[in-house]
């Protein structure tokens, strides 16, 4: 399996149409799917009570309103099952299928995936937008800068996520069972992406290993934009660590897809 450039591109239009329809086919898997990445809200009345008499460690009511209604829309934004599909894909054989199209898999399932983003948009997103103007108006920041940066920063949270789980999906080639692996990497993600609690208010050693792992980049980068006060520097800072985790997250993806082809076409061969 060979592809071009030219020809991935060229063949961009068709594979977003087949990533919509595919996510309408599915649409009570995605609506399931949609469903259990709501835990921000769950959070979000637990920490409010908490903050409503007084602020805690800097954290007023509306502070925790704007954080765990941003984190859903970057959430819902950047989430995707890319290795539930190839773990399936594999175990069924339909991964030849695959490699025998001059598509490189990795832009097929990217497209796939980015594709429906807009659905689950139109899911969560106006009732998290609704609230956090009305509620958490005040704790969004204003800054010219970070407004800018928002985009490219999901988009990077977005590659970093989705090379990753790509990665867990062609582990599929060497391992029988991989959702084990699924598993533990949602526990550390959740530990450590401030999914659960802003990083912040997390034990400090928990906080100094969450700078140097991808997870913070995958979330809380795009939520600090959207909702604390940061000097230029630091935002220079906290979006190049996105750009090179995604630049490394890349780099093993393929890695792990290259070697686990090698061993599938001498199995299948």
């Amino acid at each position: 399996m060979r592809s071009t450039p030219l020809r991935t591109l060229r063949a961009l239009p068709t594979l977003l149409r087949i990533g919509v329809a595919e996510t309408v086919a599915y649409r009570a898997e995605f609506l399931v799917w949609i469903l259990t990445t709501t835990q921000p809200l769950i959070m979000l009345g637990l920490w409010t009570s908490v903050a409503r008499e007084a602020p805690f460690h800097g954290y007023t009511s509306s502070s925790f309103v704007a954080y765990y209604l941003a984190n859903l829309i970057v959430r819902q934004l950047t989430g995707n099952w890319v290795a539930w599909q190839m773990m399936e894909e594999i175990r069924l054989g339909v991964m030849a299928m695959r490699l025998l199209r001059p598509i490189h898999p990795f832009f097929a399932y990217a497209t796939s995936h980015f594709a429906a983003i807009p659905f689950r948009s139109l899911v969560a997103l106006p009732v998290a937008v609704a609230l956090l103007v009305s509620s958490g108006a005040s704790s969004l920041t204003t800054d010219p800068l970070q407004l800018a940066m928002i985009v490219p920063s999901i988009l990077l949270a977005w590659l970093i996520t989705f090379a990753i789980l790509f990665a867990i999906g062609a582990m599929a080639f060497f391992l029988t069972n991989t959702m084990a692996i699924s598993n533990l990497y949602f526990g550390l993600y959740s530990l450590f992406s401030g999914y659960l609690l802003p990083l912040d208010l997390m034990p400090r050693p928990i906080a100094v290993v969450a700078e140097w792992l991808p997870f913070r980049y995958m979330l809380s980068v795009p939520v600090e934009l959207m909702t604390k006060t940061l000097d230029t520097e630091h935002v220079f800072a906290i979006v190049g660590g996105q750009v090179a985790w995604a630049a490394i997250t890349l780099a093993i993806a393929l890695a792990i897809w290259r070697a686990g082809v090698r061993k599938f076409e001498a199995v299948g061969g």
